[in-house]
């Protein structure tokens, strides 16, 4: 073998050797380094860094903590249809803004009536699949008589992708996309219902200037001011409050972008809901700058199943029928109660 072959063959090896020297020569300063700094700091060098350790993990954890798409099982393999409450349906995909596909069930009402009513589109909490809200639909498709699209975020049901902030933002506007592409309904009269999770997605659709002339209405249930909030709540450690905003992946600061709402607002608040205390709907509403909001306070009512409780679909209807009769700026804010019958 030449001697220019034996040296074309070892510059591959004398390159990987000086990577490693180099990396030991780092890693070696690096353990020298923290050495020094726990000797001259003690428990104040070990304390800072277990933080950064710990909120380094619960930034990762963050979304499986506010997300929960496989509960209950096999929420992303079977989702309920429509039928199985004998209503009419249509199973769609669409794309989202970045390609993702996702699922949704269009519930319409007659064919000789679709046109006259409004149309709501449904945004769930974070957990299971849009068909578990099927018994909420039977409602609101009997009650108010109205249309209705259930979408499913990313990584929910039937839908492709993962879910993040920014992702489920991006599916609910491909939803209001999604109806205004059909010419079968009334798009003067689109409802936009946000429950829990759902509630602050809404309120991010509702308040982005595109949005405020195609939505009719903002219904709100049991949704929170923002997740740094809820932190602080669940978790009951004051100092949460204090840290800063990009320590947290997950934001949804809707008590800041309530006062950007334009759209007529109803406020639904379940007096006994555990989960996301009644205080943030109630703070909600106070910071809410539309010229049209309601404030319904439902005794009895928990997270989940307020829409159960006596005068909801009644209150419901009402709040749509006085809306068609005045117009917003005739109306002032006011307050409703429903008592445990």
């Amino acid at each position: 073998m030449s001697f220019c072959m034996r040296l074309a063959r070892s510059k591959p090896i004398r390159l990987l050797g000086s990577v490693a020297m180099k990396c030991w020569a780092f890693f070696g300063t690096y353990i020298l380094a923290c050495f020094l700094l726990y000797w001259l700091y003690g428990g104040i060098f070990t304390f800072f860094l277990l933080c950064f350790a710990t909120t380094g993990i619960l930034y990762h954890r963050e979304d499986q903590l506010v997300y929960r798409p496989e509960w209950p099982a096999n929420s992303r393999v079977y989702v309920p249809a429509p039928s199985i409450y004998n209503l009419p349906y249509q199973s769609i995909y669409i794309r989202s803004g970045d390609g993702t596909m996702l699922h949704m069930f269009y519930i319409p009402q007659p064919e000789d009536r679709a046109k006259k009513v409004p149309t709501l589109l449904f945004l769930h909490g974070n957990a299971g699949n849009v068909g578990h809200r099927l018994k909420n639909a039977v409602g609101l498709y009997h009650t108010v008589q109205c249309n209705i699209l259930m979408l499913e975020y990313r990584g929910y049901g039937l839908s492709q992708g993962s879910p993040s902030e920014e992702g489920l933002y991006m599916d609910a506007c491909a939803g209001i996309d999604y109806l205004f592409s059909r010419n079968d309904i009334n798009t003067k009269e689109i409802i936009v219902y946000g429950r829990s999770l759902g509630g602050a997605v809404a309120i991010d659709l509702a308040a982005k200037p595109e949005n405020s002339q195609r939505i009719w209405c903002l219904i709100l249930e049991n949704t929170f001011t923002s997740i740094p909030d809820m932190a602080t709540f669940l978790f009951g450690v004051r100092c949460l409050h204090y840290l800063p905003l990009f320590l947290y992946k997950n934001k949804y600061l809707s008590i800041h972008k309530v006062r950007s709402l334009t759209v007529p607002t109803l406020f639904i608040s379940g007096q006994a809901d555990t989960l996301v205390p009644p205080y943030m709907m109630s703070r909600l509403y106070q910071n809410c700058r539309s010229p049209y909001k309601k404030n319904l306070q439902i005794r009895g009512g928990t997270h989940n199943e307020t829409w159960c409780q006596p005068g909801y679909y009644k209150n419901l209807c009402n709040f749509l029928n006085e809306l068609r009769e005045k117009p917003p700026a005739q109306v002032t804010s006011s307050h409703w109660h429903i008592d445990d019958i």
